[in-house]
């Protein structure tokens, strides 16, 4: 066997094995791209397609597109679309289509309920139809207004519909940073700034200044404690936070002056030297009457 055959044939074995990771029942993290609409409206209501969501005028300049991390086989997706995932392979494109009952589930009745108009206004909320709201700490979508009454429905608005996804997979990462990266992604929104190391199953993680007040932070640390936990098999995960004591302002000047003279080259110096021994020109004066003889 040649040296290029036996490389082939390692490069096989490997892209055969991460087919058969991502087929494991464990699950995990994967990156995927996907889009998914309502089959019988055909409206679409998620995608990480960027010309797709501007052609279907649910463009969010908040949001970043491109592949994202998705948890896989631990009850984190809807169950179709769960189930599907687990079976799929590395670059391959996918079409799924998902009945009510493995998807947001079926709706229920008892979640639509009237309210007064006055609750809304109270809160200088001028409600619509198809407007979000928060009742009771609950999200509820509006969906009819009659007089003086208001239609909410706490419904998931993808419930009792059959959905339609297509999704390709992109990579499964394997190594355990690149992975606690994209949990903090996933929880907080963003992985910039954290510094990761990890120890076996000993993970320490500081934290940038952005974080530190931040109450999304708060809520979000939890969620990437409990991701690790199930998707490393995390035993210990450190939070670390660093506080450098201010510098006074001596101090800062005098680090400055110390720059400042670091910067200064020996070809810098001597043409300052140059400079300050070469005779400058004398401005022309008067000439005498001598001179003018």
């Amino acid at each position: 066997m040649t040296e290029d055959e036996g490389a082939k044939k390692h490069q096989k074995k490997n892209e055969a094995q991460s087919e058969a990771d991502l087929k494991s029942k464990d699950g995990g993290l994967v990156l995927a791209e996907f889009s998914g609409w309502i089959e019988e409206t055909e409206e679409l209501f998620d995608t990480t397609d960027e010309s797709l969501a501007k052609e279907n005028e649910v463009f969010d300049e908040k949001m970043v597109y491109g592949a994202q991390p998705l948890i896989v086989g631990k009850g984190r997706l809807f169950p179709g679309l769960d189930e599907h995932m687990l079976k799929a392979e590395v670059g391959k494109e996918y079409e799924v289509v998902i009945s009510p009952e493995k998807g947001a589930g079926p709706r229920d009745p008892k979640l639509v309920e009237l309210h007064p108009i006055r609750e809304f206004l109270r809160q200088d909320i001028e409600p619509q139809v198809g407007m979000e709201v928060t009742v009771r700490s609950r999200k509820a979508t509006i969906v009819a207004m009659t007089a003086g009454r208001v239609r909410i429905d706490f419904n998931n608005k993808l419930a009792g519909r059959t959905l339609k996804y297509k999704y390709k997979i992109v990579s499964k990462p394997s190594k355990p940073k690149e992975i606690a990266e994209l949990l903090l992604k996933m929880s907080y929104g963003t992985a910039d700034g954290f510094d990761v190391h990890h120890h076996g199953k000993d993970y320490k993680i500081t934290l940038p200044d952005a974080c530190k007040y931040d109450q999304k932070w708060l809520l979000a640390k939890y969620r990437v404690v409990t991701d690790m936990r199930d998707i490393l098999e995390a035993e210990k995960v450190s939070f670390i936070e660093e506080y450098a004591k201010p510098k006074a302002e001596d101090e800062l000047e005098t680090e400055a002056g110390t720059k400042e003279s670091k910067s200064a080259t020996p070809e810098a110096e001597d043409k300052k030297e140059e400079s300050e021994t070469i005779p400058q020109d004398k401005p022309a004066s008067k000439p005498s009457d001598e001179e003018r003889e």
